[in-house]
């Protein structure tokens, strides 16, 4: 018997592909960001700025102020700076968080002590509203974008401008500056440029891009050789240390896009690196790699999306909406920001000492891991069959077909049928049997013969069924009802089939002329 055993090949069920894209480690990362924290502001959320220190608390710029939350509890208030006669724009933290700049309607840039909310600095030299403003790298400078075309760069310390920078046409609308010098910055303008500026060559911009549509923000990649541009509904990417030469236009979004933020860090631990946020007018925040730019996930937002910001640990991603809603959501996990100024340092852990005096002494190595270079002596296993593999050993064809539609496993069922034909045994095991063993049968067919992947093999099962019980046709109403089952799921299926015939039809020619160039769809 061992012997007949070790010479019985198990039944091989058949791997089929997967009926859905399994989510990716990208994907879990991104939804472990639990439900979202939801604070309602009294107007649109316009602009949203982590802090770099720990424990990066969130400045929230939404109508006449700029609400600063705490990182620790983001549902928490911790200031509300309220020193604007009018709506409020782009509060931001300096790189230490002790400061806070922000432009007016009025035109008016101020700065902020972030801790007693008063008022440090006042720069009133912009005519229209200054939609932007941004700390420089140094602390000590402050740049401004306006509707009145300008960008200028302001001295905190001494409270006077610096550089006025002329050559938009339209309203300057978003500022960055480049991680690789303090003296460079990009400006965005509504006149469909982003120039960039070396403060130190005077007002004059040394590099122009054409993004093609209003710009409405922009912002360097971690290294400072790429920049990537926001307006219309497209993304650019540009290499400014190449001459500014556009590497990958992405057109992912269906209205305009508003934000844009990078991350060092965000992703799984497996494949941690730099990504992309970008926030629509169409309710999508998506985040895209940065070795080939397509979108790793996608989340949908109730309202159109003015604002996003990642926290640099990645443990809070917030979004701002038209609607006046601020959704932020916390990673369960967050990442260890390598040397952030405030950064609570983990305590050491204790390392037990291994010793003869210890359980653990003499249990060591069990759960080690043999190495790639280790001789491996392998335990012989008894190989436990399965009721229809006992059965099918034994050359019992049609109680092994039973006892594979007990499990109630469509793939295991079309293994043993696939087996059985290969065998020759298929029409051994179909014939004999009486109301009760047809049942389970039929049922079986009325079940899965319209899935693609059993369609064909199941076909032939049933020809062979009308073939061999066609003289007994009447004799059992369960059975009859059955095969008028089998009959209406077939017919159901050719019509699918049909109507998708007609479909694929109609849209070839459209198909064709689109790739031939001809008048699009």
């Amino acid at each position: 018997m061992d012997h007949e055993l070790a010479d019985y090949q198990k039944l091989q069920i058949r791997q089929y592909a997967p009926r859905s894209i399994r989510e990716t480690a990208e994907g879990k990362y991104w939804r472990h960001f639990k439900a979202p924290i939801v604070s309602k502001q009294f107007g649109a959320v316009s602009h949203i700025d982590f802090c770099q220190q720990y424990p990066f608390d969130l400045a929230v710029t939404a109508s006449t102020r700029v609400i600063l939350y705490s990182g620790r509890a983001p549902n928490v208030v911790s200031r509300t700076i309220t020193r604007f006669k009018d709506v409020a724009y782009s509060g931001c933290f300096r790189l230490d968080g002790r400061l806070v700049v922000a432009g007016g309607q009025d035109g008016i840039v101020q700065v902020f002590d972030a801790n007693s909310r008063s008022v440090l600095r006042q720069f009133k030299a912009h005519k229209r509203s200054t939609r932007v403003a941004r700390f420089g790298a140094d602390r000590l400078h402050v740049l401004s974008g306006s509707d009145d075309v300008t960008a200028r760069w302001w001295d905190v310390s001494s409270g006077t401008q610096v550089l006025r920078l002329d050559g938009h046409r339209d309203y300057v609308r978003a500022a960055a500056g480049s991680p690789n010098s303090p003296d460079v910055w990009a400006t965005g303008s509504y006149d469909h440029c982003v120039k960039l500026w070396d403060l130190r060559a005077g007002n004059s911009a040394i590099l122009r891009l054409d993004h093609g549509a209003p710009v409405e923000d922009v912002a360097f990649f971690p290294t400072g050789a790429l920049a990537v541009t926001a307006g219309g509904n497209y993304l650019c990417v540009w290499d400014v240390l190449g001459g500014c030469r556009l590497l990958k236009r992405l057109d992912n979004f269906q209205k305009t896009v508003t934000c844009i933020r990078l991350s060092q860090l965000a992703g799984p631990e497996s494949a941690a690196a730099p990504r992309m946020l970008a926030g629509s007018l169409d309710g999508h925040v998506k985040i895209f790699e940065l070795d080939s730019f397509r979108v790793t996930h996608a989340s949908k937002y109730p309202a159109p999306v003015l604002s996003l910001g990642l926290s640099p640990d990645c443990r809070l991603l917030a979004v701002g909406l038209a609607d006046g809603t601020l959704s932020v959501r916390k990673h369960a996990r967050p990442k260890v920001v390598p040397g952030a100024p405030g950064l609570p340092q983990p305590k050491p852990k204790y390392q037990r000492q291994l010793t003869a005096g210890t359980y653990r002494y003499f249990i060591r190595g069990q759960s080690s891991r043999a190495a790639a270079t280790d001789f491996r002596v392998f335990k012989q296993r008894q190989a436990r069959l399965q009721p229809y593999d006992k059965l099918l050993r034994k050359f019992r064809y049609g109680a092994a077909l039973d006892a594979s539609l007990s499990t109630r496993q469509p793939e295991v069922v079309a293994s043993l049928l696939e087996e059985l034909a290969a065998r020759g045994g298929l029409a051994a095991a179909l014939a004999g049997r009486d109301a009760e063993g047809l049942r389970p049968l039929l049922r079986h067919l009325v079940k899965y013969i319209g899935e693609p992947r059993y369609t064909k093999l199941l076909s032939n099962v049933g020809h062979r069924l009308l073939d061999t019980y066609a003289e007994v046709v009447g004799a059992s109403p369960a059975v009859d009802q059955l095969w008028r089952a089998l009959h209406d799921r077939v017919a159901e299926e050719l019509g699918v089939m049909g109507q998708l015939a007609q479909l694929a039809g109609a849209l070839e020619p459209l198909l064709a002329a689109s790739l031939a160039g001809g008048p699009g769809i």
